[in-house]
């Protein structure tokens, strides 16, 4: 019987010929259509993965070296641009659109012999924390079927939480990887912003999005995100400083200095378990010689309302092309006029979630509330990054929950949009610095059984270190999958 741990073990099998590509995807059809009522596939591309992996087989057969992914099996949140295959945001505007080109950071993974399994479930427009907002329908967390998996990367979280894939891609705006990957116990990377292609990627806010990666060991999650930061001409965004290659974590003896936010041990919004759960892990991180400060951070309370400002706003001008003239849904219902007729297009076609973003993002760049919203908003952002930048002249990470709490109940938060995009509040200060950031999946609760960590964030462009840091806390606390 087929099992995966990890991609260096499986290409030793395929080596060896204990199992073949086939098997594995064979393995993954079975995994998806047994967990089919979790929803966590929009669409799955079962015999063209089936064809793909006989042909890796009659390579491999044949003698051909392996490339670094060979085989390796993929799941990839439907936002990202996949050329002949349906790319649709989970939104009825975009149904039965086909792709015509590919995500360049999904072709570099094909070119390295990845397989793509099929699209994962997620928020309409990566725009929810509880991917309850698809025009597909929810998708359930795994280890309580009750509870939501986290947005806006729900099904991706869910696929590899699952045993449906090996690894899965997923993107983050504001959390929309790390917070999924906590709420379902796997690692969630958003690299920094920057790191990789935005090309191919739908857009939801253009100075936040970030293309990421679920995975079961830092190891697999550090070999995508290497292949995925090779430069491209299409993202005049991206860093052009290559990362450096990662240690070797068991040999690594270098000592970190961490810090810890006092308005976020206090938030009143802080489960008491997780709070302590921190508290316990910058204890272990001390006794084994690292340093672990608590430093005052009085822009806390500024950052939801800032990403929301900015997010909003730069949503209202991105999808402002779903017209349904050029692509998109077209409605049947007939208008005396073009502003009727774009009117009923974006009315049937978008979601609720979707037009309170848009509605708000055009009322905060509106003539009289520009200068009052936005403007402000940028200003908020300018001095988080100043904050940041003096933080990381002293420390190499900081450290803070993932999210305020564990996964809540499916439609509790119910008609308060608000409660929902205050849980953003410990996930959006990465994006809104441009850092990169990863959760990593510690601890269970007590009360409710369900698994929370904490998440790590290191300086702009240091992703190595990120890696290091996140294997290191993960020896101490083994991930249970």
């Amino acid at each position: 019987m087929f099992s995966f741990t990890n991609i260096k073990a499986f290409h030793k099998e395929l080596l060896e010929g204990s199992t073949t590509c086939v098997d594995a995807v064979q393995h993954f059809i079975a995994k998806i259509e047994e967990k089919k009522h979790l929803n966590a596939f929009v669409e799955v591309y079962d015999s063209e993965a089936l064809e793909k992996a006989s042909a890796l087989d009659l390579q491999r057969a044949q003698g051909l070296p392996l490339k670094k992914l060979h085989g390796v099996v993929i799941a990839i949140k439907d936002v990202i641009c996949y050329k002949g295959h349906h790319t649709t945001a989970a939104s009825a505007i975009l149904k039965d659109f086909t792709s015509l080109y590919t995500a360049t950071a999904l072709q570099y993974l094909i070119n390295e012999e990845a397989i793509i399994i099929g699209t994962c479930n997620c928020d309409e427009f990566a725009m929810g924390s509880t991917n309850e907002n698809s025009t597909y329908g929810n998708v359930l967390n795994p280890w309580n079927e009750s509870k939501v998996p986290g947005g806006s990367s729900g099904g991706s979280a869910v696929a590899l939480q699952s045993g449906m894939c090996m690894l899965s891609l997923g993107s983050d705006t504001g959390g929309s990887v790390r917070q999924p990957a906590d709420f379902c116990g796997v690692i969630g990377l958003k690299p920094g912003y920057g790191r990789i292609s935005r090309y191919g990627l739908i857009a939801y806010a253009s100075s936040f999005d970030q293309i990421g990666i679920f995975g079961k060991n830092i190891e697999d999650i550090s070999l995508l995100l290497n292949i995925m930061s090779i430069p491209d001409y299409h993202d005049s965004t991206m860093q052009t400083l290559l990362m450096r290659p990662l240690h070797n974590a068991g040999a690594l003896n270098r000592k970190f200095k961490f810090c810890v936010f006092k308005e976020v041990l206090e938030h009143s919004s802080l489960d008491p378990e997780i709070k302590a759960s921190l508290k316990k892990v910058e204890k272990e991180l001390k006794t084994q010689g690292h340093q672990v400060e608590q430093v005052d951070f009085d822009l806390l309370e500024y950052i939801v309302p800032a990403y929301y400002v900015i997010t909003t706003a730069e949503a209202s001008s991105n999808l402002s092309r779903y017209d349904g003239i050029r692509f998109g849904h077209q409605s049947t219902q007939a208008a005396e006029s073009i502003d009727a007729f774009y009117k009923n297009n974006r009315s049937e076609g978008f979601g609720p979630e979707v037009k309170r973003r848009i509605m708000l993002g055009t009322f905060v760049l509106s003539t009289g509330y520009y200068d009052a919203y936005y403007t402000k908003a940028q200003q908020v952002r300018r001095l988080v990054m100043q904050k940041v930048e003096a933080i990381f002249n002293e420390y190499d990470a900081i450290i803070m929950p993932s999210s305020p709490g564990t996964a809540p109940s499916i439609g509790a938060a119910g008609n308060d949009p608000v409660a929902m995009y205050l849980g953003d509040i410990f996930t959006v200060f990465a994006n809104l610095a441009g850092l990169p950031g990863i959760a990593l999946p510690l601890f269970w609760h007590n009360v409710n059984n369900l698994p929370y960590g904490l998440q790590v964030m290191t300086n702009k462009q240091d992703e190595v270190t990120l890696l290091e840091i996140a294997d290191l806390i993960l020896q101490q606390y083994p991930p249970r999958f």
